[in-house]
């Protein structure tokens, strides 16, 4: 789990410093920052059960808006038949960013359940 935690630590910090150009980085930037230090402390076996629910609420709850938010997901595979989002790193179109925000969210969940259930079970044998 170490290794995970630092790679995700690094990657979020990364996903953090490319928000730099997005036109809401003071979102963006917080978002990724703090899942990149709970992966930091779970890296140093020290796990936050209640910040990772947390995370988990607020980026769910997020990834719901995204989903029915004007250009969001729905939009993208009702109105654009799922283009591809990956084509270019310009996001030149509104439902690409939006789609884009969403599948990041989802990331971020997976990670924080990870740790979350890594936590449990350490707390079970401890």
């Amino acid at each position: 789990m170490k290794v995970f935690n630092i790679i995700f630590c690094l990657i979020f910090i990364v996903f953090a410093a490319l928000q730099y150009n997005d036109p809401d980085p003071y979102l963006w930037v917080p978002i990724y920052m703090y899942t990149s230090v709970l992966c930091w402390l779970a890296a140093r076996n020290r796990y936050y059960i209640k910040a990772y629910w947390l995370g988990i609420a607020v980026y769910a709850m997020y990834a719901v808006y995204k989903v029915f938010d004007t250009n969001g997901l729905l939009d993208w595979l009702n109105k654009h038949h799922a283009e591809n989002i990956a084509e270019s790193m310009k996001a030149e179109q509104p439902w690409i960013e939006e789609s884009r925000e969403f599948f990041g969210l989802i990331i971020l969940i997976v990670v924080l359940l990870i740790n979350y259930f890594v936590a449990i079970k350490k707390r079970k044998i401890n």
